[in-house]
Parts: C-alpha cells; structure tokens; sequence
C-alpha cells in the first residue's frame, strides 16, 4: 500500500529548474529538505504556539502533537496533500468562554474533542457524498458569517485580558507587526506574527531594566506590581522532558459553546486542499474528504491527551509557494523538528513567559485577521448581501456572536455568543430560505470557492 513516503529526487537535487515545482512525491537532496523543513516550523510558529497560550494549554504538549497531527494527515492522505497541521487558533474564543463559565482544561479540551470527532464524520460524509453535501448544509454566507462571529468574539479577550497589562507594550507591538505584515516580503512576512512576539520580547526586556516594574493588572487579573517579563520559570525548566498530559472531560455546556467551530475548519480544510491543487497543478477534489477526516483525527488525538485542536495552515502555503517545493518529505521533516521540540520543557517556559503587553499587540491584529476571513469567503464567493435572504440572518447572528447574546432556557441551561449566533444563522438561512420568494433563491458557488483562495504563486487572491 503506497503510503506516500517514496519519494523521487527532483532534478539534481539542489533547486527547482525554472518554471517547474517539486512535486508532492518528489524532494530535493535530504540537507535541502531538512531545511526546509525547519523552514515550516519557524512559518508555523507564530500562530501554533500562540494558540496554546491563549487557550491555557501545554505550548510543549501543543507542538509535539501538531508534529504527530501533520503525520497521521500525510499518511492519510497518500502524501497528495502536502500540509503542516499546526495548532487551531479559531478555538481560542470558545477557550475563554468556557473558563468564564468555570471549566478547566480538562472542560476545554473534552469540548474540543467532540468537536473534532464531528469533523472527522463531515469528512466521512463528503468522501461518500461529495462536497455538494457541505454546500448544502452551509452556503458561502453562512460560513463566512461563522467565521467572523469567532473571530470577532475574541475582542473582549485582548481589551480586557491583555491590553491592560501594559498597554504601550502591546501598542508597540501592534505596530510592529502591522508594520512586518505589510512591509515585509517573501517568508518574512509570513513569520510576521513571530516576529511581532520577539520583538515583543524585547521591549518588555528594555523597559523593565529602564523603568522597572509596572504596576498594572496581572495574568491573574490582580493590581499588582510586577515585571514584564519573567523569565524565573526558564531556569527552573529541564532541558530534556516529556509535557504534562491530562484527559478530558465532558460537559454539554462546553460542548454546545465549541460546536459551531468545526463550520470554520471544514472551510479552513476546504480552502486549503483546493489552493493547493491549484498551485501543483494536481486538483484535488477527491481528497477532501480525506483531508477534513485526518484533521478530525489529529485534532482527536490531540485533544485526548491535553493538546489543543489542530489544523491546516496558510502559512505554510505560502512557505510552499515562495520556494516552488511540494514535497512531503518536507512536512515529515517538519514534523520530526516539532517532536524535538515538544520533548524540551525549556522551550515550553520560554513561550509560557510571553507578557501579557506582547499578546495585547499581537492579538489585536490576530483576532481582527480571522474575523475578516469571514468577509473574505463573502468576497471571494461573490455573496450579495443586498439580498435580504443573507443580509439577514447574518447580521443578527454576528451581532448576537460579537455582543455574547445570551438566550437562557432553564436555570442550568443557556446559549449564548459563538454558539447561539451560530444557531441563528443557519436556522435563519434555511428557514427563511423556505418562505422567501422565488428571485430571493439564487444559486451561489460551492463552499470551497467560497473558502481562502489563492493565484498560481500562492498569494491569496484579490477582488
């Protein structure tokens, strides 16, 4: 059985002759390959470890397991759909909710968990009845209305979490990495949010030897004062160690909070097999499914031992687009560097000790970044919000998402932002799409034309 883990030396090994690529089941000689693989971990970095912090999970447990995700995704996958499954950032919001309504992080990751196990059967259900099955169930309008209530039901987190903690910290950052994004070229500026995170390091660094300590509120949220940068847990971390595991735990509550995410992997999924197609020249179409059922799986796995959720990254895309490389053996490489990494306490305590300032900066423009994918599935899917049928339904569900709406039922039993916003939108859709008028029903694209999309080179297209 071809597992895709055979692959043939492209050319002499050393670069892609001009106007051709490594494909998928080629690679370039194994120094090459290793260092591109370091090249996609440092490209997934940024977001990947992140993503733990913000959820209040293990940084070390969340990039041994992404390792482990993105092998058990190339195995499923043949090795056709070269990808690095990194940590998910779209659970962040669920995370806080959760831990508001007092769930620990046991409640997080048995929310997530099931979560993942759905995906796995949408992934099922697309590879016997196709992606019309998908589109469907949730047009382009609503997926992108999902995706931007997430997102944008994180805003409370950075004005009231982070920004506090020290506030011209996090406004430097935010400039900074602003500043990266749109200045930087090439691989550059796809580690932006990496860069943003060490620059933010230093700052905090300078202003605590310049101005000592500040007095603000804590992680805690206590008024304390404190240092910026505390680097007393690096010492104390072992060189070499396993993370800490923990198992999950089931509440309904948390479960119906985490529920509408999987809408925004399936998209994510989507969006990625079929950029990919597009630049190898390969399509893709019948390894959707595929795709969406490994991520469930990584994400199950993950999830099960204390991990965060996983899922494909466009960062590395864009890694994949600017050196005309395909090849999987990249990504196992990839893969092997996140195992080293994840067996290194002291590594966890660095990214454990980013300041609360430095996470203010950066999420101000992470959170915004994946609310307004949301309008980018809008555009790219051409959705015509003059048309009442989605102008509707969308606008009431992102409000209730973005306000955090609660609809209490029973003394133990409400719904509310993500999740009730969620509900809305697509009750709303379908139920009003059965009473509307004949010229309010026109047909839209499929969900993956809807989903990030991007030209030959891999930059995401423009309208």
């Amino acid at each position: 059985m071809d597992l895709g883990v055979r692959w043939k030396l492209h050319g002499d090994g050393r670069t892609p002759a001009p106007g051709a690529v490594v494909r998928p089941d080629e690679r370039l000689s194994w120094p090459r390959t290793v260092g591109l693989g370091a090249q996609h971990v440092v490209a997934m970095f940024g977001a990947s470890f992140v993503a733990p912090v913000l959820m209040g999970l293990n940084p070390n447990l969340a990039i041994m397991m992404s390792g482990v995700a993105t092998v058990i995704f190339l195995l499923a996958t043949r090795g056709r759909v070269p990808s690095y499954l990194g940590c998910s950032l779209s659970f962040v919001g669920v995370a806080a909710v959760i831990r508001a309504q007092g769930g620990t992080s046991a409640t997080v990751t048995g929310a997530v968990l099931v979560v993942a196990a759905v995906l796995f059967l949408v992934g099922l259900a697309v590879q016997h009845f196709g992606a019309r099955t998908i589109h469907a169930a949730m047009p382009p309008i609503v997926t992108g209305a999902v995706v931007m209530l997430i997102g944008f039901n994180l805003a409370p987190v950075t004005a009231s979490t982070y920004w506090p903690q020290d506030q011209w910290t996090a406004l430097l950052v935010m400039l900074f990495t602003g500043l990266a994004v749109v200045c930087l070229r090439g691989f550059w500026s796809r580690i932006a949010i990496f860069l943003g995170l060490v620059f933010g390091y230093g700052i905090s660094w300078a202003f605590d030897r310049i101005f000592g300590k500040i007095h603000s509120v804590d992680a805690s949220g206590k008024l304390t004062d404190h240092w910026r940068l505390d680097l007393s847990g690096v010492s104390k971390a072992d060189w070499i160690g396993l993370p800490s595991f923990h198992g999950p735990s089931f509440q309904w509550s948390a479960i119906l909070v985490a529920l509408p995410v999987v809408i925004a992997l399936i998209a994510e999924n989507a969006g990625h097999v079929k950029a990919v197609g597009e630049m190898t020249g390969d399509p893709l179409d019948d390894k959707l499914g595929t795709a969406i059922s490994a991520d469930g799986v990584g994400s199950m796995l993950s999830t099960a031992v204390g991990g965060p959720p996983t899922t494909t990254y466009s960062e590395n895309i864009g890694v994949m687009a600017a050196t005309r490389v395909y090849s999987t053996a990249a990504y196992w490489a990839a893969a092997c560097f996140a195992l080293l990494f994840g067996v290194c306490p002291k590594f966890g305590a660095v990214v454990a000790a980013i300041p609360g300032g430095v996470l203010g900066g950066i999420t101000v423009i992470l959170y915004g970044m994946i609310g307004l994918l949301g309008a980018q599935i809008w555009i790219n899917a051409k959705v015509d919000l003059r048309n009442p049928l989605n102008l509707v339904p969308a606008a009431a569900g992102i409000i209730i998402g973005v306000g955090n709406v609660t609809m209490k039922f029973t003394d133990t039993f409400s719904l509310s932002g993500i999740a009730l916003g969620t509900l809305v939108v697509i009750t709303g859709y379908h139920a009003l799409r059965a009473f509307a008028p004949a010229h309010l029903k026109t047909q839209e694209p499929l969900l993956d034309e809807g989903t990030s999309s991007y030209d030959e080179k891999g930059q995401r297209a423009k309208s």
